[in-house]
């Protein structure tokens, strides 16, 4: 199984990042054979507004299943009408899709009017629950990472009470990796002993505190390199169990 592991697009309205956004889906087009499955670690709408969703919704087609979770940037009523097609509501936006006997878990880590993530008890409950379904291969996906990661600035913001996920987790060693987004640049470490993901921004990169610019502050921009072209993982599931992620830079 191939899996495209897309983050942060940030549709605005503007041409800048809906352009970013079609060349990543116009390399995946460009493949020999579609991917498997296509997901999505929020942040997909800057404001969370109808239109953004609408627009997301036209650029986010692909011949296989496109699997989306939101981030601190979406809105979650607004998000669920415009993307899935469901009623408007406030509640946590949790998704369970089985492809080709694989599970993807994609769960609601925001905080409705905070920057930071949290795993409310009930996406935890549904979480533990979808897990207990099969034992079978299973990726779990959210927007914020529970451990630090290096980038001070997104490492404030980062998901609180990992704890909680980890006894869960424990629970369920079925689950193959962790995936996420929100820091804006591909990078890959562990949380409870399980691989964790972390794709890098469509619209933009992110710099270590090391790199020139790094040190920045969100007052003058914060640590992003918008020059930086965009970028998406693909994630390898081989039959053995193991996976391999691959980094792709998208030439514009």
């Amino acid at each position: 199984m191939i899996i495209a592991h897309l983050s942060d697009l940030h549709l605005d309205g503007e041409a800048r990042a809906e352009d970013r956004v079609a060349a990543v889906l116009g390399y995946l087009g460009g493949l020999a054979e579609p991917v498997d499955a296509v997901v999505v670690t929020g942040d997909i709408a800057d404001h969370g507004t109808a239109a953004e969703y609408a627009r997301a919704a036209e650029l986010l087609k692909y011949p296989a299943p496109v699997l989306v979770c939101p981030g601190n940037h979406d809105v979650r009523a607004a998000f669920r009408a415009g993307l899935l097609d469901l009623p408007p509501s406030d509640g946590p936006i949790d998704l369970a899709q089985e492809i080709d006997g694989v599970l993807f878990a994609m769960c609601d880590s925001t905080i409705p009017g905070d920057g930071a993530g949290f795993l409310a008890d009930e996406t935890l409950a549904w979480l533990d629950g979808v897990l207990s379904g099969g034992d079978g291969p299973a990726f779990v996906a959210f927007h914020h990472p529970p451990v630090e990661v290096g980038v001070p600035l997104v490492d404030a913001i980062r998901q609180s009470g990992p704890e909680r996920l980890a006894a869960v987790l424990a629970r369920h060693p079925r689950v193959t990796a962790l995936l996420a987004g929100h820091v804006h640049t591909g990078a890959s470490t562990t949380f409870a002993g399980v691989p964790l993901r972390i794709a890098p921004g469509v619209v933009s990169g992110s710099l270590l505190p090391a790199e020139p610019g790094g040190d920045s502050a969100w007052a003058e921009g914060g640590p992003l390199e918008y020059d930086r072209p965009p970028a998406l993982l693909l994630h390898i599931l081989h039959n053995d169990g193991r996976l391999t992620s691959h980094h792709r830079t998208i030439p514009l």
